[in-house]
């Protein structure tokens, strides 16, 4: 296994580092991550043309124990298919946006993707109530009650939802981001 990074370029591994926040280390070692989450009999396949399920992925340890991990599996993924699966570069691009080297920009941006559940660009109530329910979880001694959601959603958009239109678009999530210096630093997955 261990002679599996050296099936990665230097021409490759200097792209890689040219278009992601990765160094080069951090690259190879999320090849050797990634060809390990690969079944046995898979191994000594190109690496680079294997797309893993998104059940395989979600089985990393920064990932396990993420509420959001199947979201960001989905938001990473360039799948046509919309299964969450991912191939190497997939997996090279969440790790990029997630490493303390990314900018916040670029942070906010894959965040606001994540908790957009529904696609629409827009973060409305439904989308705030399953990010709650994600954070506090679905067990009775935690879920909120309705009302305690309904004011929680009101208190987000009373502070977030600068043009009132109750929605929070892109540009004001980062306002609101950009006025949270814990933000950048637990938005961070570190292999």
């Amino acid at each position: 296994m261990g002679g599996s990074a050296s099936l990665l370029s230097k021409e490759l591994l200097s792209e890689y580092q040219e278009l992601t926040f990765l160094t080069k280390q951090e690259i190879l070692l999320a090849y050797k991550r990634f060809a390990e989450l690969l079944p046995k009999d898979q191994r000594h396949a190109d690496v680079l043309s294997v797309r893993l399920p998104q059940d395989k992925i979600l089985t990393l340890p920064e990932l396990k124990a993420n509420p959001f991990g199947d979201r960001i599996c989905q938001v990473f993924s360039t799948s046509e298919d919309h299964d969450g699966s991912m191939s190497f570069e997939d997996f090279l691009d969440m790790l990029s946006a997630f490493s303390d080297s990314a900018i916040p920009d670029i942070k906010s941006h894959y965040a606001f993707q994540i908790f957009d559940f529904d696609g629409d660009g827009t973060l409305d109530k439904r989308d705030l109530e399953k990010l709650v329910n994600r954070l506090t979880g679905d067990a009775n001694d935690t879920k909120l009650t309705e009302s305690e959601m309904i004011q929680l959603i009101q208190n987000i958009l009373e502070e977030s939802d600068i043009d009132k239109d109750g929605t929070i678009n892109l540009s004001e999530f980062q306002h609101v981001i950009s006025r949270s210096p814990d933000f950048v630093s637990s938005f961070k997955i570190v292999l």
